[in-house]
């Protein structure tokens, strides 16, 4: 999902909502950031943040591999995901990660589940009155799910995952922020795997510091 492409169609609607990327330089395949984003990991650890959407056809390939690098990636790096909300609409879907991550479903099947509803057999998990039957369906406790959904602490999840998204300049999806100070996604690096080999060449590289 392309965010420049995506939004145009939002632009009146939407004025000044994009600024262009403020990248103090840039490599093969990545972007360095002018200004360090914000790191939640602990000292001494690389953080490495993928920035998806359920709606995001690439993002549904791309996790397969993201999946299967995050299950390998060495004790000394911090890996988690953020649903990026390039506009309101975006939110519903942001609200079923955040809810899934605070229940502890995030890394399990239903995960992967919600790509397949929405992108393959076309549930409008977006509206509440399809999602919470849907996710009953998936074994997930309805009420304690609908009650996380709603909750301010997924609200506050929501602002710091645009606030983010903004620190990163993500420019479309999926992408992968690392460590604060570099960005890549599929279009700047050429491909998933091009994106996963580029990624540990600059964890390696945050290591020599």
């Amino acid at each position: 999902m392309n965010r420049r492409q995506f939004t145009l169609g939002a632009a009146v609607a939407l004025p000044g909502m994009l600024a262009l990327p403020a990248w103090a330089q840039s490599g093969p395949g990545y972007a360095t950031l002018k200004d360090r984003a914000p790191v939640d990991a602990p000292s001494g650890q690389i953080e490495v943040i993928e920035f998806f959407s359920y709606g995001c056809s690439h993002c549904k390939n791309f996790e397969p591999v993201f999946e299967a690098w995050k299950k390998a990636a060495p004790k000394d790096v911090a890996v988690r995901r953020e649903h990026v909300g390039f506009q309101s609409s975006f939110e519903p879907l942001q609200r079923i990660y955040y809810a899934l991550e605070a229940m502890g479903l995030a890394d399990q099947p239903v995960h992967m589940k919600v790509f397949q509803a929405l992108q393959t057999e076309r549930k409008r998990l977006d509206k509440p009155d399809v999602l919470l039957p849907w996710i009953a369906e998936q074994g997930v406790d309805r009420a304690k799910f609908e009650a996380t959904y709603k909750s301010f602490g997924v609200a506050n999840k929501l602002r710091r995952a645009v606030q983010l998204q903004e620190a990163y300049h993500v420019e479309g999806t999926p992408a992968l922020g690392i460590a604060g100070r570099y960005y890549t996604d599929g279009s700047m690096a050429g491909g998933f795997e091009r994106m996963v080999q580029i990624t540990n060449n600059l964890i390696a590289q945050e290591r020599k510091k």
